[in-house]
C-alpha cells in the first residue's frame, strides 16, 4: 500500500497543487490539508480518495500558489500618502528631525488600514473541474506506483515460497535415517543395562510409537497445500492482502510442529531457515492491499 502521488493544474494564474501519500494500513487511515477555498468540497475529495485507495494511511494534500500581484494582503498606496505628510508636518510642528526612508517604512507599516486584505474567494465550477482533474491525476500517479511495488513484492514472495518449498523438501531424507538412528538409540540403552532380557516385540512397539509420535506427513502435506493456496492468491487480482496474510499464519503454524517434532539438529536447522524466509513474507504482506 505504500505509494506517492502528484499533480499541478493551472487556472487564471494560479498554480494547484495535489500531493498524496500513503503506507501500510489494516483499514484506510486518511488525513487531509485542503485549501480553504477547496474545504467546501472535503467530503467529495474524501470520498474520492476512499474508492481509489480503499486502505493504507493516507496524508492527502491541496494548496494554492497564487501570483504575486495576487497573494495575500495588498498596500494602500492612499493611506501610505496621507501617513508619510502627516509624520512631515508633525515634525515640522514640533521641530523634530523627520524619520529616514528606512524608519519611515518600519513605522508606517505597522500603523492601521495600510494594507487590505484581498476578497474573499468563491469556489466556481470551472476552478473545481480543474482542481478535481489534478485530483485525479494525483491519485492515479499513486495508483501507478503501489502496482509497481505489488508486482516486485510478488517476485519476492514467490522467491519466499519457493525457498520454503525446497527447504520442505530438503528435510525428508533426514527424516528416513532418523528412523535408524532412534532404533540405534534405544538398543544402545537397553545395552547399558548388563544382564537384563527384553522383549523384542516391545521394542518395535516403542519404536513405533516414536515413529507415530515424531512423524510429520500430515504437516508437510498441509503446509505444501498452504505453498500453493498463496500463490494461487497472489494471481487473484487486488484485495487479497488479508487473505495472504492469513494463510501466512497457518504456514507459521506447519512450521512451529514441524520445528517441535524435529529431534535432529539438521531437521531443526531447516526449520530455522524456513521461519526465516515466512517472517520476511508476514512483514511485506502488511504492504498488500
Amino acid at each position: 500500500m505504500t505509494g506517492y502521488g502528484k499533480a499541478d493544474a493551472e487556472y487564471q494564474g494560479k498554480k494547484i497543487h495535489v500531493e498524496v501519500k500513503s503506507l501500510n494500513s489494516k483499514a484506510l487511515d486518511l488525513s487531509t490539508r485542503i485549501a480553504p477555498i477547496y474545504r467546501e468540497k472535503e467530503m467529495e475529495i474524501r470520498k474520492t480518495i476512499s474508492t481509489a485507495l480503499e486502505r493504507g494511511k493516507v496524508d492527502f494534500s491541496i494548496w494554492v500558489e497564487k501570483a504575486a500581484t495576487e497573494a495575500g494582503a495588498t498596500i494602500n498606496p492612499d493611506v501610505v500618502a496621507s501617513y508619510v505628510k502627516q509624520i512631515q508636518r508633525i515634525s515640522n510642528l514640533v521641530g523634530i528631525e523627520a524619520p529616514d526612508d528606512e524608519e519611515m517604512w518600519q513605522t508606517i507599516i505597522r500603523l492601521p488600514e495600510v494594507t487590505q486584505s484581498a476578497a474573499i474567494e468563491e469556489l466556481t465550477d470551472e476552478e473545481w473541474a480543474v482542481a478535481s482533474e489534478a485530483i485525479s491525476k494525483a491519485l492515479e500517479a499513486l495508483t501507478a506506483f503501489r502496482t509497481q511495488e505489488g508486482k516486485a513484492l510478488m517476485v519476492k514472495f514467490n522467491k519466499n515460497i519457493d525457498t520454503i518449498e525446497g527447504l520442505l523438501h530438503s528435510i525428508e531424507p533426514f527424516e528416513q535415517s532418523r528412523v535408524l538412528k532412534i532404533r540405534q538409540r534405544l538398543e544402545d540403552r537397553l545395552a547399558e543395562l548388563t544382564g537384563v532380557d527384553y522383549d523384542k516385540n516391545r521394542l518395535e512397539q516403542e519404536l513405533i510409537y516414536y515413529i507415530e509420535k515424531l512423524d510429520i506427513n500430515e504437516e508437510k502435506q498441509r503446509l505444501t497445500n498452504h505453498l500453493n493456496y498463496f500463490r494461487e492468491t497472489m494471481e487473484n487480482g487486488n484485495g487479497q492482502g488479508k487473505k495472504l496474510g492469513f494463510i501466512a499464519q497457518e504456514m507459521g503454524r506447519e512450521i512451529n510442529t514441524t520445528g517441535s517434532k524435529s529431534n535432529q539438529a539438521e531437521m531443526q536447522n531447516i526449520v530455522v531457515k524456513m521461519k526465516d524466509e515466512l517472517e520476511q513474507i508476514k512483514e511485506q504482506v502488511l504492504n498488500v492491499l
